[in-house]
């Protein structure tokens, strides 16, 4: 710990932010079931209309908020204030004229000890940042731990030369983890290492697999420099405004009725043929036929995992949802060819699940 921050009562907050796919929800998970004794608030932002990380994070005991409605970055900047506003008010109680004694003393007798914000892998974290040194209440209840950015070893030259966003997250990192390093050869690694630290000289690089650090590497480190950040961006701290790309979008495949293990295979073949390069990220969980478990979907460009997860609950919904991310996509294919998948209940026999042979790492 920085010798300007002991003693600082403020509740520290640390920023996750990475592309798509390079491990941010199982990073989570490692701080949310982790062997540090602090109980953590987490909000998690998505990009696109339905939620899907928050079944898929360790709920453990911390709250977990989701914002599914757009990018912290570029049109929830507002809600993220009003989150972190009632946080505060479950914290502390009101507000009115609290003094750092009297902070501290709340502290103890509230529920959580720190934040964890997981931005959205399309966001720029800039705007984050800005809201909690540029809001003054905020300022005055929150201190900036440390900004950690995943970085997908196996497929970050291409997310780098795609667009602005994955710079960004770079730039704005105190921490780098370099992450699916089991993936790559040395080399490479070193090659990527490189171009890394040509973007960002300042934050160290952890190489990780499975985004597995020591606790004492990622939280309490504070790390946050705002000389470092003004480097970045001079005019971050003054309100602006990030678009992202028109081509990107997300689709969201959604259907109450079972699907057919093997339609879904051949669904899957044919997009990862025709679409694998223009998909960044895709999640969800599918209903099965016949099948007990929850099939868990996830995967990153060509790199897919299918794998069965916990069992349906007996008052649970059985439902299939998949959110899709990427660029050029066309939606009306995509929604026709799951529909397709639908199986028929009179034809149709119970299967064993064969998961598509991919590296367990390539999962977040």
């Amino acid at each position: 710990m920085r010798q300007d921050q002991l003693g600082d009562p403020r509740i520290p907050v640390t920023i996750v932010t990475g592309f798509l796919g390079s491990g941010k929800t199982t990073l989570l998970n490692h701080l949310l079931t982790g062997d540090h004794g602090q109980k953590i608030a987490v909000i998690v932002n998505e990009f696109g209309e339905v939620g899907i990380d928050n079944e898929l994070i360790v709920r453990a005991d911390d709250e977990i908020i989701e914002m599914n409605n757009g990018c912290i970055c570029c049109t929830v900047r507002s809600d993220l204030v009003d989150i972190a506003v009632q946080l505060l008010h479950r914290k502390f109680g009101q507000l009115d004229e609290i003094s750092n004694e009297e902070q501290q003393e709340a502290s103890s007798k509230g529920d959580f000890d720190r934040i964890v914000i997981e931005t959205t892998g399309l966001a720029d974290p800039g705007p984050v940042i800005q809201t909690f040194l540029a809001e003054e209440l905020l300022a005055q209840f929150y201190k900036l731990d440390a900004v950690l950015t995943l970085v997908d070893a196996y497929h970050a030259h291409f997310h780098l030369d795609q667009g602005p966003e994955a710079k960004a997250q770079i730039a704005f990192a105190d921490v780098l983890l370099l992450n699916k390093t089991d993936l790559v050869a040395e080399q490479q690694l070193q090659q990527l290492e490189a171009r890394l630290r040509r973007i960002n000289a300042y934050a160290p690089i952890h190489r990780t697999q499975y985004s597995s650090l020591n606790i004492g590497q990622l939280l309490g480190i504070y790390s946050f420099d705002v000389e470092q950040k003004l480097e970045v961006s001079p005019d971050f701290l003054h309100a602006h405004h990030h678009h992202h790309e028109d081509e990107v979008q997300s689709i969201v495949l959604q259907e109450d009725r079972p699907l057919d293990l093997q339609r879904i295979n051949r669904f899957i073949d044919e997009w990862l043929m025709l679409h694998a390069e223009d998909t960044y990220r895709y999640k969800g969980i599918v209903h099965v036929a016949n099948v007990e478990q929850r099939v868990v979907f996830q995967g990153v460009h060509m790199m897919l995992g299918i794998n069965t997860d916990r069992s349906w609950q007996q008052e649970e919904p059985r439902s299939s949802r998949i959110v899709i991310i990427g660029k050029h996509l066309d939606e009306a294919w995509f929604q026709k060819q799951f529909a397709d998948c639908v199986a028929e209940p009179a034809t149709y026999s119970p299967p064993s699940i064969p998961p598509h042979p991919v590296h367990p790492s390539s999962f977040t």
